[in-house]
């Protein structure tokens, strides 16, 4: 189980916290929501979980275990939004291989088979994929690194019907192995697979009940 705890962030450079007390709990196996406007502190909150952010008060924790940032770079598989702006390989094998030189194929095919793109060649470019297939191979880019907590940041943005129903279907799938955590401004088309869900605003957080 994910639990975070009090958790406060509030660069000098603000006014007001941009993360203020926040607390949830999201057990393994579950998918979260949180809703919220841009500005509202979605993304700060993930970069924070991630483990790219110190905060300054509260605490995360992971089966009871208290983490520092290490350790939750280690936890967790962050897919920004619009992934595909930062794919870095020139070919799928290259995106899949960077930061893991020593990378089995057995690894590589089980990443791919998860998120449905097994049938694509490794020597094709990210860039000649459509939209969808992008953002399935950012996923599969994270679960290389075998996490346990994904974390996702407006996974829908960009894409179009079809291609959002495809990306919808892939996480309903996906969390009966992972912990998925996902941050949204449209939060209709997620609701039927979410466990949980909470409203931010302001930097706070507010459990949502159906």
């Amino acid at each position: 189980m994910l639990l975070v705890q009090g958790l406060s962030y509030h660069p000098p450079a603000t006014m007001h916290p941009v993360l203020d007390n926040i607390s949830l709990e999201l057990p393994h196996q579950q998918l979260g929501l949180v809703i919220g406007a841009s500005g509202s502190g979605k993304s700060t909150l993930l970069e924070v979980l991630a483990g790219f952010i110190t905060w300054h008060s509260g605490s995360v924790l992971w089966r009871s275990q208290q983490l520092d940032t290490e350790e939750l770079e280690q936890l967790c598989g962050l897919v920004f939004q619009f992934p595909e702006r930062h794919f870095c390989g020139a070919t799928i094998l290259e995106e899949l291989r960077l930061g893991h030189t020593n990378l089995d194929g057995d690894r590589i095919d089980h990443a791919l088979e998860s998120v449905g793109l097994s049938q694509l060649s490794l020597s094709a470019s990210p860039q000649s994929l459509s939209g969808g297939q992008q953002r399935r191979l950012a996923l599969a880019v994270q679960l290389i690194r075998q996490p346990y907590l994904l974390l996702l940041d407006e996974p829908t943005a960009g894409l179009d019907w079809s291609m959002r129903k495809q990306l919808i279907a892939l996480l309903e799938k996906l969390k009966e192995n992972w912990t998925i955590l996902v941050v949204t401004h449209e939060p209709d088309e997620l609701k039927h697979i979410c466990d949980r869900s909470w409203q931010m605003s302001a930097g706070c957080l507010t459990p949502l009940y159906d």
